[in-house]
């Protein structure tokens, strides 16, 4: 079940499964498959909404999301799990390597693995892979595009970029 979540960005879609939020999608200009109407929706649901439209509204403005709905990351392996719960840790205007994240999870080797735990990210912006950089503090790469993350960054007052 999905919904639009609207922030002054544009309208995020949220999917939600029967244990949490599970997707989170980018405004985007083309019309996808209309969210479900909140009517539809069961109570647990409707507070997660809530708890998700308010989480994106504080980290689009700079501040730390607050309570957050439940994560049904089930979708990731073991692997690309770790790593989101390691980004969860990363709070606003900080940022970490990949490098760090893979020290950070006892994977020092699995740097371009965490690179690509940070693409498959199912819940970009409240799971903060835009707060991983490259060793050498360049921006490297973002699902939701560079200037996206260059906006999020400065959004959360981050400016050596």
């Amino acid at each position: 079940m999905s919904t639009a979540i609207p922030t002054p960005l544009g309208d995020f879609t949220a999917r939600f499964s029967e244990h949490g939020l599970a997707e989170i999608s980018f405004p985007t200009a083309k019309k996808r498959n209309l969210p479900e109407p909140a009517a539809r929706l069961t109570a647990p649901q409707r507070a997660w909404v809530k708890m998700t439209a308010h989480a994106l509204k504080a980290i689009l403005t700079g501040k730390p999301p607050g309570e957050l709905p439940p994560l049904d990351l089930s979708g990731g392996t073991e692997f690309q799990q770790s790593v989101w719960r390691q980004l969860l840790q990363i709070g606003p205007g900080k940022t970490r390597s990949y490098g760090d994240i893979a020290r950070l999870i006892k994977k020092p080797r699995a740097v371009r693995a965490v690179g690509g735990a940070c693409g498959a990210n199912p819940i970009p912006v409240i799971i903060p892979c835009h707060r991983v950089l490259a060793a050498n503090g360049k921006l490297g790469g973002f699902s939701g595009g560079l200037d996206r993350k260059r906006q999020l960054l400065a959004i959360e007052g981050w400016r050596t970029f």
